[in-house]
Parts: structure tokens; C-alpha cells; sequence
């Protein structure tokens, strides 16, 4: 959670600095209202190139990510001087494109993740919101929305079984 006395990057200082770049998802992080949308919003045309590659490049390019944004968002945080700034949306770029792992191709289907990733990492049922409470640094940053992804994952692939089978 940000604090009062929190200063956020401009993007100036984002283009001077690749981590804050990437962890502020070029700068869809700098959204004054609701960052985490504007990040997942912007995970969604890289997300389009992603879903051409097979599901194990696609799975490696996710361990990549998620490994890549344990050390962006805890360096971030380590820079800013705050545990999850509110402008660090790595970890929503990462758990949206979880969501969308082996997901039905079209818009549709990638509005539908987008929605459901986000009801998922805003109401934070159980164990995200404890693994958003008790972890810390870029692990504690990046697994909340980890789990998010999983669960709107599950939603997503659940319906598209309900979808394509009837």
C-alpha cells in the first residue's frame, strides 16, 4: 500500500530508470485513479502477441516474467521507499497474462479475463488477501496477483468448458 508521503516517478524518471519503467508497466502505472487497471489494460496487447506462442513458451515466458517481476517490484519498492506502491503494476501485466494461459482466442474472451483478474485481485478472497498482508518485498508484491491469476483462470477456463461443451 502506498502512504501519504509517498513521492510517484514522473515519466521522465521511469524513462531514466528500466526497472521503474518495467515495474510501472511503461508507465500505465502512473494512472492517478485505479493504476492496476490502467497496468492490466496495458498487459493485454503484449498478452495478444503471447497467445501465438506454444503453451510451453508461453508457460516459460510467465516463469520469466514472474521471476523478472520478483526482482522489479522489490527493487522498485526498495527505490520508492514503499512495500507496493500503487504505481508498481508488473505483477498485474504478469497475473492478467496468467489468466490468459491457454484461454479461447477473441476480444471476448480477453475482456472476460481482464474482468475477472480484476474482481479477483481487488476482492482478494483467501489466501491472497493473507499472501497480500504477510508477504513482503517483490515475492510479496508479485504472488497476490499470482493467485489472483490462478483463480480467474480457473473461472475462465471453467466457463469456457461450460461454452464450447453444450
Amino acid at each position: 500500500m502506498t502512504n501519504a508521503h509517498t513521492v510517484t516517478p514522473t515519466f521522465a524518471q521511469l524513462l531514466r530508470s528500466p526497472v521503474l519503467l518495467l515495474a510501472f508497466g511503461f508507465g500505465s502505472g502512473l494512472a492517478k485513479k485505479a493504476p492496476g487497471t490502467f497496468g492490466t489494460l496495458a498487459a493485454i496487447p503484449l498478452w495478444y502477441g503471447l497467445q501465438f506462442l506454444s503453451p510451453a513458451a508461453y508457460m516459460g515466458v510467465l516463469v520469466v516474467a514472474f521471476a523478472l517481476g520478483c526482482y522489479l517490484c522489490g527493487a522498485a519498492s526498495k527505490a520508492l521507499g514503499v512495500h507496493d506502491h500503487g504505481g508498481i503494476v508488473w505483477d498485474e501485466f504478469v497475473g492478467y497474462w496468467l489468466t490468459m494461459f491457454l484461454a479461447p482466442a477473441g476480444w471476448l474472451w480477453a475482456l472476460y479475463g481482464f474482468v475477472l483478474f480484476r474482481i479477483f485481485d481487488i476482492a482478494k478472497p483467501q489466501p491472497i488477501g493473507w499472501a497480500d498482508r504477510r508477504l513482503h518485498g517483490g515475492l510479496g508484491i508479485m504472488l497476490d496477483d499470482i493467485l489472483a491469476g490462478i483463480y480467474a483462470a480457473l473461472v475462465l477456463q471453467g466457463t469456457a468448458y461450460l461454452v464450447y461443451s453444450l
